[in-house]
């Protein structure tokens, strides 16, 4: 699994002009799965999202997590994360699992960092999304499940 976390300070994701999901102070996080991957996965980067130090402390060091600061995440399904382009000019999505499993995964992800404690809201599966998001920092990380 492929996770892209942007520290935000609002976020919201649009269906057909409706909003179906905003959250404030907190992380936009983009999740894309990759064939093979699994339920192991999820549960690592929920947990490294729970417990990642990416916001500021009194001092301003980054020494808090999303759960210490009590923030609020929003999930965005974004299989173009496995995108190929390093031949030709259209992007490879080969490395993307099929939609029924990344979207058990998703939902299990999502559901997972609930069970961490944290709010959580999300996009919606196989829909096309409009994102507005207001980057903090910017502060931008990407991380990679171990399989």
């Amino acid at each position: 699994m492929r996770l892209v976390i942007q520290r935000v300070t609002e976020a919201s994701v649009f269906v057909d002009g409706q909003c179906v999901a905003s959250v404030d102070l907190g992380v936009c996080l983009f999740l894309a799965v990759a064939k093979g991957d699994g339920e192991k996965d999820a549960d690592y980067l929920a947990a490294k999202v729970a417990r990642l130090r990416i916001f500021e402390d009194q001092a301003g060091k980054m020494n808090c997590s999303l759960a210490e600061i009590q923030g609020e995440a929003l999930v965005v399904s974004e299989f173009t994360l496995y995108g190929d382009c390093t031949q030709g000019r259209r992007p490879s999505l080969s490395r993307a699992a099929p939609a029924d499993q990344a979207e058990r995964l998703y939902r299990y992800f999502v559901a997972k960092l609930g069970t961490l404690g944290l709010r959580v809201k999300a996009g919606r599966f196989r829909s096309a999304m409009q994102v507005k998001l207001c980057n903090d920092g910017p502060v931008t990380f990407i991380l990679d499940s171990p399989s």
